[in-house]
């Protein structure tokens, strides 16, 4: 599941992204009240990011946050590992953050490793297609089948 934290994340990345292209910088508070996330738990989330390469960060007058790099060249997917770890439903079906479940026998005899790992595989190709750029200009998507309508 995604947690709060995440969810944030990609909320101040999209509004970083919308100042990226006036080559603004942002405080956190302004972030803050733009997105309508609590101050401090953006800080925390805003470090974790500057760590990550992400975001860059600047004190001073002219302080605050931007994007490390354009918006198109981070993905949703790379944000959510940063802040979350790994995409998988279960630890068992992590790439990065293997654990063998606590009832589990043998992993290799699991029954559901499959379907996790390919569960895990979508989600992570879904997210990877997904860039900040992409978050910050959604385009409505179209059907491709027409919709039922009583008449």
């Amino acid at each position: 599941m995604l947690s709060s934290k995440a969810k944030y994340a990609l909320r101040a990345l999209v509004c970083l992204a919308e100042a990226h292209r006036s080559d603004r910088w942002m405080l956190a508070s302004e972030i803050a009240v733009a997105e309508a996330i609590p101050k401090k738990f953006l800080e925390a989330i805003l470090v974790e990011l500057r760590d990550e390469g992400i975001v860059k960060s600047r004190r001073g007058r002219y302080g605050g946050y931007r994007l490390a790099r354009a918006p198109s060249l981070t993905s949703a997917g790379a944000v959510i590992r940063s802040i979350d770890g790994s995409l998988s439903l279960t630890p068992c079906a992590s790439r990065t953050h293997f654990e063998q479940c606590a009832d589990c026998v043998d992993v290799n005899l699991c029954p559901m490793q499959p379907l996790l790992r390919q569960a895990r595989d979508a989600v992570a190709a879904v997210l990877d297609s997904c860039s900040i750029a992409d978050l910050a200009s959604p385009q409505p998507k179209k059907s491709s089948r027409t919709p039922r309508v009583a008449v």
